[in-house]
C-alpha cells in the first residue's frame, strides 16, 4: 500500500474537500476534511473513515491509521 493507494480509497469513499496522507507503508497519517463529518463526533468521524479502507484494516494491509478529522469549517477556521 502506498501513500496514493491509501489516498484514493478515502477519497472514492468520502468527499473530501481536503486530503493529506503520509506514512511509511504500515504506519499513516491523515488530515481529512470532509463536509460528511458535519455534526459526527470523534468517533463517528473515524468509523466514516475507516468505512472506506474496509477489509484493509482487518486484514492488517494499514496496520496504523492516525487521523485528523475537520469539517470544512473547522478547517477553515484553523487556517
Amino acid at each position: 500500500m502506498t501513500a496514493d493507494e491509501l489516498q484514493s480509497l478515502i477519497a472514492q469513499g468520502l468527499p473530501c474537500d481536503h486530503l493529506e496522507v503520509s506514512g511509511d507503508g504500515r504506519h499513516w497519517a491523515a488530515v481529512i476534511v470532509s463536509p460528511a463529518f458535519e455534526g459526527k463526533r470523534l468517533i463517528q468521524r473515524h468509523q466514516l473513515v475507516y468505512a472506506t479502507l474496509g477489509q484493509r484494516i482487518q486484514t492488517d494491509e494499514v496496520h496504523a491509521l492516525s487521523m485528523k478529522t475537520h469539517t470544512p469549517a473547522e478547517w477553515a477556521a484553523q487556517r
